[in-house]
């Protein structure tokens, strides 16, 4: 019975995983019911027999239409049927237009009669996936103000950085530092401090809406905003409504010397990027416009000046 064709692929219809069975050639020989299922849903043109296709031919196929997950299956599959590898693991996407999926293909091998075979299993670890991406995610946030954290600003403005040098674009940052927070924390207390930063981050983030555009908690009381391909006359303008906003907002701040509510100072600094100089050198200029501003009495923009 155990033994039975009838009862082998009872046992295999019953996994979940789409299994498809290959000979050395790439040539299908059998697949499981979920395999045919996830074809049928998804549109495949060959819908009731597998048997003759070529699963090598359908990943080149693929491959050859710009498709880099099927090269990587394709090349992996062969690595296996060539010994070069015991067996072969990849996650790759595989995303409707309902929905986010996620798969592990395992391809291994085995022998019958002399003749070897190769079963390619895909799993679906989509839940997986997504809890990795929340996970991430949060871990690219600050826990406060749920605006980015300085090591996503700084991921970001590396590859704007080089975007921008391939197409010889302008980035514009400014670094938005509150002036007297301090006094916040100890006239109102921690939390109405916690209150202030988060309302000054939803408000920073109103400038930042573009793909090229970055908002992120850069300190304490301190924030960035880079926006690429800007220009620099904007970009003041930007930070003008920026600081326009914050005195709208009449955060208390009683203790200030600059004003009865929570004031800021921002410098703003802008360089084409090229080979000469570091992104480092575009931060250090914002950084000095915005002591500039704080030594000029606060509460301002400044542009930095060569």
């Amino acid at each position: 019975m155990v033994q039975s064709y009838e009862f082998l692929k009872c046992v295999l219809d019953s996994i979940q995983d789409h299994i498809v069975v290959i000979d050395n050639t790439g040539e299908i020989q059998l697949v499981n019911r979920s395999w045919a299922s996830f074809g049928e849903e998804n549109a495949c043109t060959v819908k009731i027999d597998w048997q003759g296709m070529n699963y090598l031919d359908e990943c080149d196929k693929a491959a050859n239409k710009g498709d880099e997950f099927a090269q990587m299956a394709g090349a992996g599959i062969r690595s296996v049927i060539a010994g070069q590898e015991p067996a072969f693991y990849y996650e790759y996407p595989c995303h409707s237009p309902e929905e986010k999926r996620w798969f592990m293909m395992r391809v291994t091998p085995f022998e019958v009669t002399q003749h070897r075979y190769f079963v390619v299993a895909h799993q679906n670890i989509t839940e997986r996936k997504l809890a990795e991406k929340r996970v991430q995610a949060l871990a690219r946030m600050d826990g406060l103000t749920n605006v980015p954290n300085r090591r996503t600003f700084d991921e970001f403005f590396k590859s704007e950085w080089q975007r921008c040098l391939r197409l010889k674009k302008p980035i514009s940052l400014a670094i938005i530092d509150l002036d007297f927070f301090k006094l916040v924390n100890d006239t109102y207390g921690h939390q109405a401090g916690d209150d202030c930063l988060r309302q000054v981050a939803t408000l920073l983030s109103r400038y930042a809406k573009r793909p090229s555009d970055i908002c992120a908690r850069y300190g304490g009381e301190e924030f960035i905003i880079l926006w690429a391909d800007q220009p620099l006359d904007q970009a003041k303008r930007l930070s003008e409504d920026i600081l326009y906003e914050l005195g709208q907002l009449k955060i208390d701040n009683v203790s200030s010397s600059v004003a009865a509510y929570l004031t800021a100072s921002i410098g703003v600094a802008q360089m084409f990027p090229d080979h000469q100089n570091h992104m480092s050198v575009l931060l250090e200029r914002a950084d000095l416009a915005l002591y500039q501003a704080k030594d000029e009495g606060r509460n301002r923009v400044k542009l930095f000046a060569l």
